[in-house]
């Protein structure tokens, strides 16, 4: 029976095997004939679009019938240049704490981020940077209605900048401002 489980395990590993090599080498290809095809060895210009959100930050906003809060927020490159990495600290203001990765996919031409948080959450989002504003959206559900949520970067200037999260209940034709974070580079 030993010997079983041994022979089971051995071809369950070298399935396991096959196809994170197979998988890996798919993405590899993908990543290499993209970049190829566009004649980009280095990141795509258009990902300097999030230049202004790196680096370190204190936010801090108002919180219903309390003072104003906040924490901090850490931005940097990574992966050769290619992606945006966010730190979110809320504290002292929420215990919420997260982290975002976003890339910019040369093939559709727009901006994709991925946030997780410490909550268990997980948002995915896309858009693009236009007239002074990065803006990525999503559709999501609340209580079984369809929604639109958003995040907006805006007003941005070289140590400051605002940012809105933001839901829309009817399609996008209006939105109502759900958090709005002031940013201030720290130095």
């Amino acid at each position: 029976m030993a010997h079983e489980r041994s022979d089971n395990h051995e071809i369950n590993c070298n399935a396991r095997n096959t196809f994170y090599s197979s998988f890996r080498r798919s993405i590899q290809d993908n990543a290499m004939s993209d970049n190829q095809q566009a004649g980009q060895p280095q990141p795509p210009p258009e990902t300097h679009q999030f230049d202004f959100w790196l680096g370190e930050w204190d936010v801090w906003w108002r919180e219903p019938d309390s003072d104003v809060t906040g924490g901090t927020n850490r931005i940097e490159r990574s992966f050769d240049g290619h992606v945006i990495v966010e730190h979110f600290d809320g504290q002292p203001g929420t215990p919420l704490q997260g982290m975002s990765v976003s890339v910019f996919d040369i093939r559709t031409g727009k901006w994709y981020q991925t946030w997780v948080d410490n909550a268990g959450g997980y948002l995915d989002f896309s858009g693009a940077f236009s007239d002074g504003k990065m803006i990525l959206s999503r559709e999501a559900e609340i209580d079984g209605k369809p929604i639109k949520q958003r995040m907006v970067w805006f007003d941005i200037q070289p140590d400051s900048l605002h940012w809105n999260w933001e839901r829309s209940g009817d399609g996008g034709a209006t939105w109502a401002v759900v958090w709005a974070i002031t940013y201030k580079r720290r130095k």
